[in-house]
């Protein structure tokens, strides 16, 4: 008692507000720790909803040079065939990454088969939004070469798209849209009906209406894809673990191209 009683009330606020800033101080620190659980949890459920909606991890392509807007799948074992087909001079072995830099210069890639396909990439392959007749004659001339191949090509910026199934010099499907409908041969396939994808007519009324249009468009460019995947091959899907020791063919079409 002779000791409380000596204190003073100057003497009392000292350790009373250094226990109010510990509180405090304590208070923040469990309000940061749990931030960080919550954060940490959002971030796990992420990474699992990416994994099991079939988006792309790191060991696929993972580093890897975006795929060009327009490829060719040639149901092929061959690469040589395809080379020979497409008339490649100067070809060079090359990897796929190797390869994907180069198709976005003015070369060709011809890749190795993966899963029974080869894909061709470049910068010299028509695109169909500017020159759909030169996309109809490639088709063409090649299927007549290699039998069964698809084209696709998408421009994501405008929503233009495009797809072919080819086989033996008969176009069995075909659609290009870019703007309004350039190209629409044979019937919808199952997998284009599967995946809703909606192609106008050359006359189709609703192509007047610019905001149904542009919504169709956009939905059937995020679409072509998963179409690639039913048909043939996406290229931005293959694993690159199974690429890695797999060689391809990089070369410069003729000047005076048949096609």
């Amino acid at each position: 008692m002779i000791v409380l009683g000596s204190w003073s009330q100057g003497d009392l606020i000292a350790p009373l507000l250094i226990l109010v800033l510990g509180m405090a101080l304590g208070m923040g620190l469990v309000c940061v720790l749990l931030v960080a659980h919550r954060a940490r949890q959002r971030s796990d459920l992420a990474a699992e909803t990416h994994r099991q909606a079939g988006g792309l991890v790191d060991e696929r392509l993972h580093g890897f040079i975006p795929v060009p807007g327009t490829w060719i799948a040639v149901r092929s074992d061959s690469p040589e065939q395809v080379q020979a087909a497409l008339g490649l001079l100067t070809p060079q072995p090359c990897s796929w990454e190797e390869g994907l830099a180069a198709a976005h210069e003015d070369k060709l890639f011809v890749s190795a088969p993966v899963r029974g396909w080869v894909v061709v990439m470049g910068a010299g392959l028509p695109d169909p939004f500017e020159d759909v007749d030169r996309c109809f004659r490639l088709v063409l001339a090649l299927s007549r070469r290699v039998g069964r191949m698809q084209i696709f090509s998408v421009n994501r910026g405008l929503h233009h798209h495009a797809w072919a199934l080819v086989s033996h010099g008969s176009i069995l499907r075909a659609y290009a849209w870019a703007g309004s409908t350039l190209w629409n041969q044979g019937r919808m396939t199952r997998a284009e009906r599967d995946l809703q994808m909606h192609c106008f007519s050359y006359t189709d009324d609703a192509q007047s209406d610019l905001i149904t249009a542009s919504d169709v468009a956009a939905a059937n460019s995020e679409k072509l894809h998963l179409l690639a995947g039913r048909w043939s091959l996406d290229p931005a899907g293959v694993d690159a673990r199974k690429l890695r020791q797999a060689q391809g063919v990089a070369g410069n079409l003729p000047e005076l191209n048949v096609f």
